[in-house]
């Protein structure tokens, strides 16, 4: 009689033949796998949120194929929900694993921000998209993260030229950091809603309302004053290392958007 681990054994390994080819590919995995992580909370401790993992390696070019099977088994030999902290540990074990050079992972999750109303002081939660990366190339992981940041803008040429009001639309700014030290989510978010017109709120009563209307109406922003301010910040941090801050204004009188972006490594100088 034939055990399952024969039968097991006797299977073809498809994926480890030879190819002919000659090809490399750059990247080869799985994408929009969700998985329970927990993420630190400078608040309240740690918060438990889903995310949705895009993890992939490098295949030489005589391989055929890679294991995709391995790519679950390394999220699910975890503790149930994993942590931040463990994400390094994770990135390294797949390189490993699949017998690869390089190796890249995005771990995406909404992460909530409980925020006072300016004048009423009430409560809510705000969320924003926030993406853990991991790059392992030459033996050494690389880490940094990336924040979705909506905020309000409004246009210093429309309050200019307009004698009632000016135009305002809500805006995404997209930071991501390499840092040498520990930088909180909260730390970025608050950076980039301090340089917008105004930032957002979940719930406003009107004299909340009233604010942040004549708090964006007295702070215009471009495109461009954004991401420039926001780099201003940047540079002067010396725990960041690399940054790439971009701004999108959903234009409210235009069917496109406006968009700048700046990107420096500051160990080139």
């Amino acid at each position: 009689m034939t055990t399952s681990a024969e039968t097991s054994c006797n299977i073809d390994d498809v994926q480890s033949h030879k190819d002919t080819r000659e090809i490399a590919i750059n990247k080869v995995g799985i994408k929009d796998i969700r998985h329970p992580i927990r993420v630190k909370d400078r608040s309240q401790g740690e918060q438990h949120t889903i995310a949705v993992f895009n993890m992939y390696v490098f295949l030489p070019h005589n391989f055929k194929g890679t294991h995709m099977s391995r790519f679950v088994e390394i999220l699910n030999r975890r503790e149930r929900e994993i942590s931040v902290e463990s994400f390094k540990d994770i990135l390294r074990e797949m390189v490993e694993r699949l017998e690869s050079e390089s190796g890249h992972i995005e771990m995406t999750f909404p992460y909530f921000v409980n925020k006072k109303a300016p004048i009423s002081g009430v409560q809510s939660l705000l969320d924003y998209q926030v993406t853990l990366i991991g790059d392992f190339h030459q033996g050494k992981p690389r880490m940094s993260v990336k924040v979705v940041i909506p905020v309000t803008s409004l246009c210093p040429c429309s309050k200019s030229i307009s004698e009632r009001g000016a135009h305002n639309q809500r805006s995404h700014v997209t930071l991501t950091v390499q840092a040498r030290d520990f930088v909180w989510i909260e730390e970025l978010i608050e950076l980039v809603e301090q340089e917008a017109s105004c930032e957002l709120y979940g719930l406003l009563k009107r004299p909340d309302e009233k604010y942040v209307t004549e708090r964006a109406y007295d702070n215009p922003k471009f495109v461009e004053d954004m991401v420039r301010d926001v780099a201003g910040r940047l540079n002067a941090d010396e725990r960041i290392l690399k940054y790439m801050v971009e701004s999108e204004n959903f234009e409210s009188i235009h069917n496109h958007s406006a968009y700048a972006q700046i990107e420096r490594d500051k160990g080139e100088g």
